[in-house]
């Protein structure tokens, strides 16, 4: 009797798998949709959302004791996102903290592999920025 009562339940499962993947199916090509109609809203000039664009190219300010040496001198350091490129940087500072960068460097740091507690991991890679300022110029964290 188990026999039949459980093929009685895949039968019956099978429409219900059936529903739930046309479902997901929809919902993805809504989102696709959805995405391709933000990309060709185009964006007036300073509008909040240019704000929030420019700004995405920064992630968080690298705080650590090379760059807290580095501060002193007028080179800040930022976390950016992948896709971010010079310009971007440099303006989206000039947003966030009204002051001009003079030079800008961008560099990638690979993921590496690390051995801790007895089992291998990975230390995910990371893109910074180290920005230059003006003399006198100057970038307060707090």
């Amino acid at each position: 009797m188990a026999l039949f009562g459980s093929k009685q339940k895949e039968t019956a499962t099978k429409p219900e798998k059936a529903v739930k993947a046309a479902a997901k199916k929809s919902i993805k090509k809504e989102v696709v949709k959805a995405e391709k109609a933000v990309a060709v809203v185009p964006v007036t000039s300073g509008s909040a959302s240019t704000i929030s664009n420019v700004a995405g190219s920064i992630l968080r300010p690298r705080i650590t004791e090379k760059s807290g040496i580095l501060s002193q001198t007028g080179v800040y350091t930022f976390e950016i996102s992948r896709n971010a490129n010079k310009s971007s940087v440099a303006a989206a500072v000039k947003t966030l903290y009204k002051v001009i960068p003079v030079k800008v460097a961008i560099l990638n740091n690979p993921a590496r592999n690390v051995f801790v507690r007895g089992r291998r991991g990975v230390v995910g890679g990371v893109r910074k920025a180290l920005v230059t300022l003006k003399k006198g110029d100057k970038i307060d964290f707090v």
